[in-house]
């Protein structure tokens, strides 16, 4: 572990690995239970939702419910869901659809909003969240608790990681009930997840140095740009929020496709940091290549995360390399891990404090009021 710039951050980075290996045995046999073989059965639709690194997390795993439980699965942001989503989309039979509301806090107004909606026209609630007694966990029909061990607080990277885990056992679970696979086939995608502790810890000396490199290099930067596909634009979609939160620079995200239309276009493209995830089994790598090809001839700084190589991407840029997943379903606990090491480094580097300290004129901020202390409206 590089020791010259250190923060809470990264000392959260470094925590991971043991982090997933006490969460995979607190999580997997309350998953199981959490949810009947009867509420399982009669779902029919399923409907993720969140605010923040936790609308990032439903993103990310929207793929992994659609693959594995065989059902139409949306990810809708919590202020969509509470405010516009159409009354006839919660309605349905008894326990669909379900409605997934993921928060480590549970404390943010949208959320109970959210679920205060569902329930009021019949939809089947479940809160991931860390506080059971929040006005989330109250609210919600049922609750798949998270019990992540306290941590100097930083940007959040213990509880995305958790997060993820927690929604991806989910998912894995309805597939087994649902009978999309064999109990045996269950059993070998969760040994899996019980595994990538060690793959990470394995692979994080390698991610820590190589990133702590960009990180002095993109010291004079003032803007970046995190460009994905499919899952990977999740990732994309959480590391800028990092950057913002770490750094209080410039950040923007962007699907692979849109780029071409919209963020290539920024002037000085050499003053840039463009953090691209391509994972190599992504179904829209063939686009993300295509934007690394042209961002490498306009002068972009390149960060590239993946599994593979510069080789396989077409590219000479930097690339930081996470472990390979059987499952491309599990990229997404790996993908996010040098995005966070690049948004610490740089915070430790120019010395900020996260979320700018909540002093001065984000005072506001303080205690999360922001999220907190919101008018709701049940419509």
């Amino acid at each position: 572990m590089n020791t010259t710039y250190d923060c809470a951050m990264r000392r959260q980075v470094m925590s991971l690995p043991q982090l997933l290996d006490e969460q995979y045995a607190d999580l997997e046999p309350k998953v199981r239970n959490v949810l009947s073989f009867q509420e399982i059965h009669s779902c029919q639709r399923i409907i993720l939702t969140g605010c923040g690194d936790s609308w990032a997390a439903a993103m990310a795993m929207k793929p992994a419910f659609e693959g594995l439980t065989g059902l139409k699965t949306e990810a809708i942001p919590a202020l969509e869901l509470s405010r516009y989503t159409p009354e006839k989309l919660l309605k349905g039979s008894a326990y669909s659809p379900l409605v997934i509301v993921v928060s480590n806090s549970g404390g943010a107004a949208r959320l109970a909003e959210a679920v205060l909606r569902c329930n009021k026209y019949g939809a089947f609630t479940l809160a991931v969240t860390g506080k059971p007694e929040s006005p989330l966990g109250i609210h919600a029909k049922r609750i798949l608790p998270m019990e992540i061990p306290r941590f100097e607080s930083a940007p959040g990277t213990r509880s995305y990681m958790v997060a993820l885990l927690a929604l991806l056992l989910l998912a894995i679970r309805i597939g087994e009930v649902r009978a999309r696979y064999t109990m045996e086939e269950a059993s070998a995608r969760r040994r899996e997840l019980k595994g990538l502790g060690q793959k990470l810890a394995q692979g994080l000396p390698q991610m820590d140095a190589a990133v702590m490199q960009i990180a002095l290099d993109w010291s004079g930067l003032a803007a970046f740009d995190y460009v994905g596909a499919g899952a990977d634009y999740a990732t994309a979609w959480y590391g800028h929020a990092k950057m913002l939160e770490a750094t209080g620079r410039h950040a923007m995200h962007i699907n692979s496709e849109e780029w071409f239309h919209l963020n290539c276009f920024i002037k000085e493209p050499d003053q840039i940091g463009t953090v691209v995830a391509a994972h190599t089994a992504n179904a829209g790598l063939s686009r993300t290549r295509e934007m690394l090809a042209a961002a490498a001839r306009m002068g972009r700084r390149l960060m590239v995360v993946t599994d593979g190589t510069a080789g396989d991407l077409g590219i000479d840029a930097a690339c930081v390399q996470v472990p390979k997943t059987d499952s491309p379903y599990a990229a997404p606990l790996m993908m996010f891990v040098p995005l966070c090491l690049l948004a610490a480094d740089l915070m430790a580097i120019w010395e900020e404090k996260q979320c700018r300290g909540q002093e001065g004129p984000w005072e506001f901020c303080k205690g999360a009021a922001g999220l907190k202390n919101s008018e709701i409206i049940v419509v």
